[in-house]
């Protein structure tokens, strides 16, 4: 039996992992990386420097790397295309398992954020259980979210009192906020989808790399802030080759 632990490790910051979080990072044997290319070298550098902080020392490790699967960014079929990279990414997991492990070592999957929201790597685990190719047991570790790191960092309650909230993509704000909804919590917006809304009554709360230096905070009314926030989030995305930012938007309360 082969054991794999996924483990959600926060929204930037190393401080953000749980105790339990610390304990399953001292339990892996081998720990499983995608490379994504040269402009996410950071986000590798942050796994390791996690490990370094809470591993105890001379607890035996190692790393294996494989090559991300590429993305199609313009897709005309978009759950297609998401079913396509799971498949793609479940091929190299398994090589991985298969080649990487022996029988009775665990291994480490280190997520950013928490494994249960708008990350795949939960349901990747599970079809490659289903296909009975392998003796795999698994555990989901959660993690600080980057909704939770975002309010905290802009020093906010997610919600009003006795309102609800949304939790939704750049992709289905399009399509209008959400009806008798007071807040939306938006990730995956890689088209600045907020400016749509410049021209109501709307606040916003937006954070970049939360929790690592390159941290970056605005606020205020969507009217005021939303062309700071589309330079600043296109800036920064050209210096570093990738961004990845949410953003809390809400009426404001006299109109809740």
């Amino acid at each position: 039996m082969k054991k794999i632990l996924i483990i959600g490790i926060g929204a930037g910051d190393p401080d953000y992992l749980t105790i339990q979080a610390v304990k399953a990072l001292n339990r892996v044997d081998v720990f499983f990386l995608m490379d994504k290319g040269p402009a996410k070298t950071k986000l590798r550098a942050l796994r390791e420097e996690i490990c370094r902080r809470h591993i105890e020392p001379g607890r035996a490790h190692r790393f294996v790397e494989a090559p991300s699967p590429p993305r199609d960014t313009q897709p005309a079929d978009y759950r297609t295309s998401v079913d396509e990279l799971n498949a793609a990414k479940q091929a190299v997991f398994e090589r991985m398992i298969a080649d990487e492990m022996k029988d009775g070592e665990t291994a480490g999957i280190l997520v950013w954020g928490d494994p249960m929201l708008y990350d795949s790597t939960i349901r990747n685990v599970e079809a490659l259980v289903a296909t009975g190719r392998h003796e795999i047991d698994y555990e989901v570790i959660p993690g600080i979210t980057a909704v939770q790191a975002l309010a905290a960092r802009h020093r906010i309650p997610l919600n009003r009192i006795a309102e609800p909230v949304a939790l939704t993509t750049g992709r289905k704000l399009v399509e209008g906020f959400p009806a008798d909804i007071d807040s939306v919590a938006v990730l995956l917006d890689g088209e600045d989808t907020y400016r749509r809304f410049v021209d109501q009554d709307m606040e916003i709360y937006w954070g970049a790399y939360l929790g690592t230096p390159d941290e970056i905070l605005i606020s205020g009314k969507v009217a005021d802030v939303a062309a700071e926030i589309h330079r600043r989030r296109h800036e920064a995305r050209q210096r570093n080759g990738w961004i990845m930012d949410t953003y809390l938007m809400r009426k404001p309360s006299d109109s809740a």
